[in-house]
């Protein structure tokens, strides 16, 4: 039997995505590149957005229709989030609910025998130390808990992944030595929350972050998305640790909106002066730090002196990266029973937040113009070249280097998302 698996989203559901594809093999099961070659297929989905519900239906449905002598499996969030619609276009489909993942290879058996198996609902089972089959050598990612703390109104996803469940410092770092050791030269550690993680088991982030960077190795680690409202208690102590020298200069704070109303409004937890506060403390600890954040364009209360009011803040803080999204309703989300705002309002606010963004970005990589730096090289790029990280976790494309080193670059030029540059001769 050979089963070909595609994931969708955010890095944490690759890794699922990844024990899929280990738990089969452990049961004997081959896994293809191929959709062709295929007697089974894999769909790992992502519901986060509107748009990516779309996708996944569509590609449901087209599998379906495509290949309607070959079996189909569908994973991920969507199992967990909107089961009715998922029956609906798929009644022949089998299930594999993101914490069922131990039972892909007795879903994958049983639905080539034409049997319809829906493994769903939540449990504690560790994603550490499971057989994993890697996407790619060099990159090693690792999920430090499942779950978060939140209540936040526009969300689905926490239906998917459930309470916070943090996974054993001790066991974390056995994986990331084993990694390493195995030639993975950067560690990502990934959650719906990075900050949330020991909240629930008495451990700290921190503790975590520093454990892992102090293993033996030529390797970086990048600290996933952080929820701000759950980074106020242990601020210190997490810069402390993001100075590591293996450690990115890098953090994702996702703020959402300017607006301590709407902010409010979403049940974020924190304010604006809360937010703006633990930006300043680490840029005043870690200069060269690089502040990726996320903005929800149009949320259902936000009036124009609200949208102001993020403008302004993005002005003042000059993130390097900026990740917008147009607020869409979600199954289940509370703030779905208000009333979205007119498309032609979230279309001005949107197009002006696009260009902002651009000018806001591609001003702050610009000063890296002429600067040298020291670059770890990641990945090939898709249109040749590589792909490598600065210390501060910004892309740079570079030529004739090897994979997993690290060289010396001049920068050259500038976008809004990446920088070019130019190998310096050792």
């Amino acid at each position: 039997m050979k089963v070909f698996i595609e994931s969708y989203g955010c890095t944490f559901n690759q890794a699922d995505g990844q024990i899929i594809a280990g738990n089969l093999l452990e049961n004997d099961i081959e896994i293809v590149d191929s959709i062709d070659e295929a007697d089974v297929i894999i769909v790992n989905t992502c519901y986060v957005k509107l748009p990516t519900e779309d996708k996944m239906t569509y590609r449901i449905q087209r599998l379906q229709q495509d290949f309607p002598d070959k079996k189909i499996i569908v994973g991920g969030c969507m199992v967990e989030i909107d089961p009715g619609k998922l029956d609906k276009i798929g009644p022949d489909v089998s299930w594999i609910g993101p914490h069922q993942l131990n039972k892909s290879a007795d879903v994958v058996n049983a639905t080539y025998c034409g049997d319809v198996i829906r493994e769903t609902g939540f449990s504690k089972d560790s994603k550490v130390n499971v057989p994993k089959l890697k996407d790619d050598s060099l990159i090693h990612i690792l999920q430090i808990c499942e779950g978060c703390l939140g209540a936040c109104t526009f969300c689905c996803t926490r239906f998917a992944r459930g309470p916070l469940n943090s996974y054993p410092i001790a066991e974390i770092v056995a994986e990331a030595r084993d990694a390493i050791e195995n030639g993975a030269c950067e560690i990502q550690l990934t959650a719906q929350d990075t900050a949330a993680f020991g909240r629930d088991s008495g451990e700290k982030l921190s503790d975590l972050i520093k454990e892992v960077a102090n293993l033996d190795g030529d390797f970086r680690v990048r600290v996933g998305m952080m929820h701000p409202k759950n980074i106020l208690n242990d601020v210190d102590e997490i810069i402390d640790a993001i100075k590591h020298p293996k450690v990115y200069d890098f953090i994702h704070l996702p703020v959402q909106s300017g607006s301590d109303k709407v902010l409010s409004d979403m049940r974020r937890g924190h304010t604006v002066s809360q937010y703006k506060d633990v930006v300043s403390r680490f840029r005043n600890e870690i200069p060269n730090l690089t502040l990726a954040v996320d903005i929800i364009v149009g949320y259902p209360t936000e009036s124009d002196e609200d949208f102001n009011e993020t403008v302004k803040l993005l002005e003042e803080i000059k993130p390097n990266l900026i990740h917008l999204s147009k607020y869409q309703h979600r199954i289940g989300a509370i703030s779905s029973s208000l009333t979205e705002i007119s498309p032609e309002i979230m279309k001005k606010r949107s197009k002006f937040l696009s260009q902002f963004k651009q000018e806001i970005t591609e001003e702050e990589n610009k000063e890296l113009v002429n600067s040298i730096q020291n670059v770890l090289v990641v990945e090939k790029g898709s249109k040749g070249g590589y792909i490598a990280k600065t210390n501060s976790y910004i892309p740079v494309i570079v030529d004739n280097v090897e994979l997993g080193t690290f060289v010396d670059v001049k920068i050259t030029e500038a976008t809004s998302t990446y920088l070019i540059s130019e190998l310096l001769e050792e």
